[in-house]
């Protein structure tokens, strides 16, 4: 079971195995409050792609999508996840003030392979309607 959850809230017994899944620290978290199992920076966007998305919801699709390619390419670090969440719950750990378009929420996405869903969470619907309306009642 994987969940996410800012790097500044209170670390709880119930968060299962904890991983800062970001390359930068977040500021002001010491490494106590952190209470992290393990730092996974291989998980983490890329340099580039972080400064171009810069939180901005109005690039969150183009985000995902560049950042599903980046995780393609780093198989170890992505099956180390999906590993521990098949034994128990997994909390990813982010650091941004954005609680929709981040980087953990992508990576949960990426990992449940929910890669068809949109950002407000409803499947895509390609062709159904379509289909359904050109059908004639016999």
């Amino acid at each position: 079971m994987l969940i996410t959850k800012r790097a500044y809230d209170a670390p709880e017994p119930t968060d299962g195995f904890r991983v800062l899944v970001e390359r930068l620290w977040p500021r002001g978290v010491s490494k106590d409050e952190a209470a992290l199992d393990l730092w996974l920076k291989d998980v983490a966007p890329s340099p580039e792609l972080r400064k171009w998305f810069g939180h901005e919801p109005a690039k969150w699709n183009e985000f995902r999508r560049r950042y599903f390619e980046e995780l393609k390419g780093r198989p170890e670090a992505v099956e180390l996840l999906r590993k521990k969440a098949s034994q128990g719950k997994v909390t990813l750990v982010y650091g941004s003030r954005d609680q929709e378009h981040n980087a953990a929420m992508a990576l949960k996405e990426f990992l449940e392979g929910k890669k068809g869903r949109r950002a407000n969470g409803r499947a895509h619907q390609r062709g159904h309607a379509g289909r359904a309306a050109g059908r004639r009642s016999t």
